[in-house]
């Protein structure tokens, strides 16, 4: 057991000093991110401060446990004199009260207020000493019980184990969930693992980086040409191309990218690279290296499309007599590449359907669809957002749902339901928004449609690619494998509009053209603005007075702001910030990491929520703040969901202003579009191609003239290195492309 705190551990506190080590009882948790573990805490008991603020990336405690933290004291611009902590231990209490509160204190699964106390009423101050050497006693306790006991056993030596393992990672900035990774990976050796093979945690676990194991490595000596080193080096450079979208990287180049990360020799790698693909961690095809997880998923989903290629399937007939019917139904005549592209969907089992705005995709949409259900096949229709799968069922008039809850996606088992095991009983699949469509969802998706079934993918493949790895719609048109309909010519009615005009000048790389001030129909404007700061005060000035007043719209419910960045002035940050200020100034609040959740604010989900069904990306109104149990409520559409805690409103961002990335999908009745040089490192044909399909009945451009000369002249940015394309035709019986 710990011993008592002495007076050297509790001297005097100096704003200048370094390497202090302290000791406190936590008083309040002021904020912690589960995360990524920062935590900031309120100790008191600590001598010549009484209570002090104690920050860093730290273990999970729970208010009233006895501390030893150790660090330096800073100083903050705003918030004063804080305590950085590198490590917090928790320091075992000595006295009954001390034990009962460490016990129910939160930390330890299963033991609350009412446990910790019949458990310290029986064994008193040997309570700890049964806990590490005799748990069997814990079946003595009155109420507890043989089962329960041995719970709480597990319990008790799974938080040991994890604490041992995270205080050897805390000075390194790993967070509480990436040692209890470590613990559930490596059991009671991942202490040893930790301290002698620490390259192994960024080779072998998901989450831990290069630059953690790195550090670790360092600190104990680890010699920079070590063979793990080089493998997980390689590695991390495999891992930051799939972060930028890529799925594979050329290994010569591969070889240099690493060997000038680790400052080691070529040589050095190409070993490290060769020990990788030994161990199955990589694949080396053709001097390309796939990160194995994604050569598995193009050679899937090729197999997978050829077995929908090959297998018999239904066969329509009438397709004349429905196609008619849908005509005199809707009072229109399909154009001739519509209605080619509706034959193509009857006579073929797989179909790619691709245009920009204004060129009937919708339209063909729902003839294929009605020419499908007089065949009497079970059609189902997804898209890869909530957002997109309600467009989707509002422009059909029937149910669409997300991929994810097509294949019935389970949160706890962490995977699909639906699967080549577990098959779609369908006869169709209708695909919308296919270019957000990342390589591990179509394999998802294509697995669990059945051989007999017919697919039709729709998309914009000049969009951004999706945010996953891979450029499947691009991939799938690119091989010429798939009957596919590009559809170029825009309606006589979607003609008018100066947004899908300007749409294509950008695909083709023209400058877009402003309407007249006084046009009565106006719908695109160019405001320029070379000066960020200035170009925020007019973002705001648009969506708060001009929009609202010149073409009635709600400036919170119509009108959306798109950045290429977060950071800088006219950035998602600064903007939301301004936003909330001018729409938004009052009413119950709830502030959570610097951030202010209002009674009233537009927020955005930034990640997937299955037990809510919210999504990444889904928008949303706070219609509920509770101040005293520091909860919000949320209405998504029509839809008040479960309310947010505390520690969950780090899943929610104000939405007054988004990324481009993040609107991916979604329509808006008026977008307005900060473009400037400082965003040079994003800017490019797609980002502005999609900002601007994202309007639909007004668009605002407030741009530098220079940054649209960059974003239209910039075409390279937005490809990806992948191999679907050329392996779909390989096992099409088709010559590589050139």
């Amino acid at each position: 057991m710990a011993r008592a705190r002495t007076r050297g551990e509790a001297s005097a506190i100096h704003p200048n000093t370094v390497g202090q080590t302290l000791t406190g009882e936590v008083q309040h948790v002021v904020f912690e991110n589960e995360d990524t573990g920062f935590r900031v805490l309120r100790l008191r008991g600590v001598r010549s401060h009484g209570s002090l603020t104690v920050v860093g990336v730290l273990p999970p405690v729970g208010v009233g446990t006895s501390v030893r933290v150790s660090g330096e004291m800073m100083v903050d611009p705003r918030r004063g004199a804080q305590f950085k902590a590198d490590t917090l231990v928790p320091i075992l209490p000595e006295t009954l009260a001390g034990i009962e509160r460490y016990l129910s204190s939160g930390f330890i699964q299963g033991i609350g207020a009412g446990f910790a106390k019949r458990i310290v009423a029986h064994f008193g101050l040997e309570t700890l000493k049964v806990l590490d050497e005799d748990p069997e006693r814990l079946r003595e306790v009155p109420g507890l019980g043989k089962k329960r006991a041995g719970e709480l056993f597990k319990a008790w030596s799974a938080q040991k184990l994890q604490s041992s393992v995270l205080l050897l990672l805390q000075s390194h900035g790993a967070s509480p969930k990436l040692a209890a990774r470590i613990v559930e990976r490596y059991g009671e050796k991942a202490a040893g693992i930790v301290q002698q093979s620490p390259y192994r945690l960024a080779i072998e676990v998901r989450g831990i980086g290069f630059r953690t194991a790195d550090k670790i490595a360092q600190s104990i000596g680890i010699a920079g040409d070590h063979p793990e080193r080089a493998q997980a080096g390689a590695l991390h450079e495999l891992r930051q191309l799939a972060d930028s979208g890529h799925v594979l990287c050329a290994r010569h180049e591969l070889v240099q990218r690493a060997a000038s990360m680790l400052e080691v020799s070529e040589d050095h790698v190409e070993a490290a690279v060769d020990a990788l693909w030994a161990s199955n961690r990589v694949v080396i095809e053709d001097g390309l290296v796939f990160l194995r997880r994604y050569h598995e998923a193009e050679c899937n989903v090729v197999g997978y499309l050829r077995e929908l290629l090959d297998s018999p399937g239904q066969a329509l007939t009438g397709l004349e007599h429905h196609i008619a019917l849908f005509e005199q139904r809707l009072d229109i005549q399909l154009a001739e590449a519509q209605r080619q592209a509706v034959e193509l969907a009857a006579e073929h089992k797989v179909v790619v359907i691709t245009g920009g705005p204004g060129v009937g995709k919708t339209t063909i949409v729902r003839a294929i669809l009605s020419v499908f259900l007089g065949a009497s096949l079970e059609v189902r229709l997804a898209a890869p957002t909530g957002r997109a799968a309600k467009r989707l069922s509002e422009a059909t008039g029937r149910d669409a749902s997300t991929i994810h809850r097509l294949l019935e996606f389970d949160p706890r088992a962490g995977g699909f339901q639906k699967s080549a095991d577990e098959p779609l009983d369908v006869g169709a699949v209708i695909v919308d928004e296919a270019s957000m469509i990342d390589l591990t969802l179509a394999e998802s998706l294509l697995a669990a449609i059945p051989p007999a079934a017919r697919v039709v993918i729709v998309g914009d493949a000049d969009q951004l690619p999706s945010v996953g790895p891979g450029a499947v719609l691009r991939d799938l048109i690119g091989s010429a494998v798939l009957p596919t309909v590009r559809l170029n010519e825009v309606f006589r009615q979607a003609e008018q509009s100066r947004i899908v005009q300007n749409a294509h000048r950008i695909y083709r790389g023209e400058m877009p053209v402003s309407a007249p001030a006084e046009e009565p129909d106006a719908d695109f404007f160019v405001i320029p603005r070379k000066d960020p700061e200035k170009a925020a005060e007019v973002v705001e000035l648009l969506v708060t007075q001009r929009i609202p007043a010149r073409f009635q719209l709600d400036p919170l419910a119509d009108v959306q702001v798109l950045t290429p960045m977060h950071r800088g002035p006219a950035g998602t940050l600064a903007l939301n910030a301004a936003l909330q200020a001018a729409l938004n100034p009052a009413g119950a609040m709830i502030e959570r990491g610097g951030q202010r959740y209002r009674l009233g604010d537009k927020v955005m989900q930034t990640k997937n929520d299955y037990e809510r069904e919210v999504f990444n990306g889904d928008i949303g109104r706070i219609v509920g703040v509770d101040t005293e149990r520091k909860q919000v409520t949320v209405r998504f559409e029509e839809r008040e969901v479960p309310a947010y805690s505390l520690g969950e409103l780090d899943n929610l961002n104000l939405a007054y202003a988004c990324s481009i990335h993040k609107s991916q999908g979604s329509e808006y009745p008026a977008v307005v579009i900060p473009l400037l040089t400082t965003h040079f490192v994003m800017l490019s044909r797609n980002l502005l191609y999609t900002a601007v399909t994202r309007a639909r009945r007004l668009c605002v451009l407030v741009a530098d003239p220079r940054a649209l000369d960059i974003a239209l002249s910039e075409i390279r940015r937005e490809e990806r290195l992948t191999r679907l394309a050329q392996r779909l035709r390989l096992a099409s019986g088709l010559p590589e492309l050139v």
